[in-house]
């Protein structure tokens, strides 16, 4: 399930889709679950208590964080364990640090936080078969049209991450030595407060 301007989009993970990108280009060496969903941000401040939130943004944004690695992992897990190799890396944010109230014009992100710990676990379960997983936490804007029209970004230009240097710490990561593997990847830029 993806969200889009009109409310949730609904697409089934369907098998057929990997079973493709096998036949044409072999089993993932690296995969990046990078999913994201708008839902949400056009609520009013009013709705911005758990008890005013339609059900509907809570299914998007259990699909989208949950479900969907959950079952990409499924897919492309076995072929990496049975390697002994591979990466599977998550794109996260800032939200999968810890549960944070939903502020006005944000999606809802509190299910971010079962992105990071489906990794967590992940990791666990897959690393003794050679499989590097990792939680990649970008926090902050990436540049794009939209972000740097922001007022904030308008203002303070050096807080927008450059999406050519996330590109390289993925890169990064999927090429560390085995003896020393990073598990979980935070980047902000340099005037900004990390987030914890």
């Amino acid at each position: 399930m993806f969200g889009g301007r009109d409310g949730p989009v609904r697409r089934r993970l369907d098998r057929g889709a990997f079973a493709k990108i096998r036949a044409d280009f072999g089993d993932a060496e690296a995969l990046v679950y990078n999913a994201g969903y708008p839902d949400g941000r056009e609520l009013p401040k009013e709705m911005e208590l758990l008890e005013n939130m339609p059900v509907e943004i809570f299914n998007t944004a259990m699909a989208v964080s949950c479900r969907g690695p959950f079952l990409v992992a499924k897919e492309a897990l076995p072929a990496m364990r049975k390697r002994g190799h591979g990466s599977f890396l998550f794109s996260n944010n800032n939200h999968s640090l810890r549960g944070r109230k939903r502020n006005t014009g944000e999606s809802l992100y509190y299910p971010r936080t079962m992105m990071r710990t489906l990794a967590q676990v992940l990791t666990e379960e897959y690393s003794e078969f050679g499989v590097h997983v990792a939680n990649v936490v970008i926090d902050g804007l990436i540049d794009s049209p939209g972000t740097r029209n922001l007022p904030k970004a308008k203002e303070k230009p050096e807080i927008i991450i450059n999406p050519v240097k996330i590109a390289e710490a993925f890169w990064y990561l999927h090429s560390q030595d085995r003896s020393c593997w990073t598990h979980e990847l935070q980047l902000t830029p340099f005037p900004t407060k990390p987030s914890f």
